[in-house]
Order: C-alpha cells, then structure tokens, then sequence
C-alpha cells in the first residue's frame, strides 16, 4: 500500500521482558522511514515513551540516536541498563502493570474514556486502560485473558 501510514507495534510486545520498549523503538524507526501514522508524531518522546525512559532513567534523545543506527531492540535495552538503570524482575512486574492497567481507576481515566469517546468506542466497556484502547484503535484484537499475557511479560 504505497502512502499507506502505519500504526506502531503492540504495546504488549516486550523487549527482555520490558513490554512498550519494543513499541516506542518502532515508533521512532517508522517516524524516520517517514511511515508513522500522523496521529502519533506529537507524542513521540512524551507521553509513555517518556514515562518509558523516566523508569529506565535514560535520555530519550539518546534512546532515539541509538534506535536509528543499526542496533538490535535487546540491545539498546541493554545500552539503557549500563547508561540508566538495571531492571530486575521487580521492577519489571512493577512496569508492566502500570503499563497494562494505565486508565484502569486512576489519573488516566479520563483521558482513557474521552479517546474512546473521539474513536466512536463509547460503548465498548472491554476497553478499561489506555494499552487496550490502543490495540483497538490500531486495529488489533484485545488479549483473551490480560493477567495471563501480563504475567507472561515477565
């Protein structure tokens, strides 16, 4: 599909454990190639790839330089573990379900529900986090049983 802009991966997909990393490379790779969907391109850097970066204390402009040479995702993942900070299975769970249940009864929920309501989902009451409004709106199914890919994250 020539001119066809594209979504960025799941958020669910993981990087050594670490779900979102692999999105936010992908994003920053796709908005390179000139490919991302324009929706995207004001939140590059902030919003959870922010948050993203803030929990591995590392710059995301460094995140950026490292995504666009020829690095693999793991190792930029490991890049941040040696510049930042090491993640351990603690704070791997810790990221994870923050990540999974953002909107879900907390600061997020509003912000949750009016970007259900802008993409005509206001009825779909499935949809209770930000990641799960994400799938949907980037045309993805939502998991079968969430804690069951939560705990397989890490």
């Amino acid at each position: 599909m020539i001119g066809m802009k594209k979504v960025p991966i799941s958020p669910y997909q993981k990087t050594l454990g670490m779900c979102y990393f692999p999105r936010m490379l992908n994003k920053i790779r796709l908005f390179a190639a000139g490919e991302l969907r324009e929706d995207f391109h004001d939140f590059l850097g902030d919003g959870l790839d922010g948050r993203c970066c803030g929990f591995l204390k590392v710059s995301y402009d460094e995140v950026k330089e490292k995504a666009l040479g020829d690095l693999s995702d793991e190792a930029i993942l490991k890049w941040c573990f040696e510049a930042g900070r090491v993640l351990d299975d603690n704070d791997l769970v810790i990221w994870n379900h923050f990540l999974t249940k953002l909107g879900w009864r907390d600061h997020a929920t509003e912000r949750v529900d009016a970007r259900k309501a802008e993409g005509g989902l206001e009825g779909r009451d499935d949809i209770i986090s930000m990641v799960e409004f994400m799938e949907i709106d980037e045309g993805r199914e939502l998991p079968q049983a969430p804690d069951q890919v939560i705990s397989a994250l890490v």
